[in-house]
């Protein structure tokens, strides 16, 4: 996932402003005549939103690795991983979730073997691609730093790529998802997840069939992420029969939405795809229902956190999510056990990629390898079952095999609703 986020942009703790009116935003309708309806592929419906079951069950691969190995891998006391990437800011919660799953593998690995206790370093990029190549340089500086997991934004990532490789770090990014990243000729740049060249089309389908949409409006923020995720989404839509001639934009720390608002509701469509981040997200989907939108809020992975209910309110009933995270929610040896590192909080999105992207890395550290190089060599070749996913490389850092998976807000939850675009 993720683009830039703007230099200033906010900084943890940042309040949205919002429209008042909670609670009358579900009830209104009286300029929302013609908005919702859709029917299509989702069954029943609640109001005009689809009711799609969601689903309470993932199945995990027998051969998943556990970062705890076999208990006998020795290493330097200096051996050391990087986790780059956002810790404050207004996204923060995003790379929260991230190094939560990085540190969870590393203690499951430190108290396995008594003779390899990896040690993890955390810096902080705020998500702006302006602070990020200032961090990495000081991550490249550090010798004792074998790998990185990050950046979890694609802007930051774009801009902090050439140092990785000069570096020769190799760093996996748990959520990173513009196509371009791996045009770049990288060899250092590993994706642990889909990229928006298959979440765009994903989405694309998920509306036209399970939503039922006939008609769409599409909202780009200004980052890399949602300006790319958005052109592969329309492209996509181009084949679905949908009518998605209601396009705009917003920008980067935006809190009135009131133009944007006035043209989804006259336009009258069934959903709207809002490609950025939750920052935004909410008070637009919050703006929409206070003005009686009725339809579906369709958000993608940038949108999909808790953050995001609790900032819309209740006007979050309406919304969907596409992601190409695995819940780690549903995996209950890691969920409980993520636990302890999360100050009693669930998984969230792309905890389980953080996860499994240390754990390849420490897999890395147990075979032997000592220094940048082979730890490189040994990802490149990599060839294994994670929690999330299978994890074989291509030559530019993709992925072999990927799936795109759907989410709902249920009782003032995310909820999980199975696998979409397949």
């Amino acid at each position: 996932m993720f683009g830039s986020r703007l230099k200033g942009a906010g900084r943890r703790g940042r309040t949205i402003a919002v429209a008042g009116g909670v609670a009358l935003a579900l009830t209104l309708s009286g300029c929302a005549a013609g908005q919702g309806g859709g029917g299509g592929g989702g069954g029943e419906q609640q109001g005009n939103r689809p009711d799609i079951p969601a689903v309470a069950t993932l199945p995990v691969p027998a051969n998943a690795a556990n970062p705890a190995g076999d208990g006998k891998a020795q290493c330097a006391p200096t051996t050391t991983l990087a986790y780059a990437g956002a810790l404050t800011g207004s996204n923060a919660q995003l790379g929260v979730n991230i190094v939560n799953g990085v540190q969870l593998a590393i203690d499951q690995h430190n108290q396995a073997n008594p003779g390899c206790q990896v040690q993890l370093k955390r810096f902080d990029t705020e998500g702006t691609p302006d602070r990020a190549p200032g961090i990495v340089t000081q991550v490249a500086s550090e010798q004792s730093v074998l790998g990185v997991i990050g950046l979890p934004f694609s802007g930051e990532s774009k801009a902090t790529g050439a140092i990785f490789q000069q570096a020769g770090l190799a760093h996996l990014t748990p959520s990173a998802t513009n196509p371009a990243l791996t045009k770049n000729g990288w060899t250092t740049f590993f994706r642990a997840l889909a990229n928006d060249n298959v979440q765009g089309p994903a989405a694309a389908k998920f509306m036209a069939g399970k939503l039922g949409a006939k008609k769409v409006c599409v909202i780009q923020d200004d980052s890399d992420y949602g300006v790319g995720l958005a052109a592969a989404t329309n492209q996509a839509l181009q084949s679905t029969g949908i009518d998605a001639t209601c396009q705009d934009k917003v920008t980067t720390g935006q809190k009135d939405f009131s133009a944007v608002v006035s043209k989804i509701v006259s336009a009258q469509p069934q959903a709207v795809f809002y490609s950025g981040y939750y920052a935004e997200g909410a008070p637009l989907d919050q703006q929409l229902s206070n003005r009686g939108f009725t339809g579906t809020f369709l958000g993608p992975d940038g949108v999909k956190d808790d953050q995001f209910i609790q900032l819309a309110g209740d006007a979050s009933n309406n919304a969907f999510f596409t992601c190409p995270c695995t819940p780690g929610e549903l995996i209950p040896q890691f969920a409980d056990a993520y636990k302890t590192v999360s100050n009693g909080a669930a998984p969230g999105t792309y905890s389980l990629e953080g996860y499994d992207s240390a754990t390849i890395l420490l897999k890395a550290i147990d075979s032997g390898a000592t220094d940048r190089a082979a730890i490189l060599n040994y990802v490149k070749g990599y060839d294994g079952a994670g929690l999330s996913k299978q994890f074989k490389w291509d030559s530019t850092g993709e992925l072999a095999t990927t799936a795109v998976y759907g989410y709902k807000v249920e009782n003032g939850k995310i909820v999980y609703v199975g696998e979409i675009g397949n």
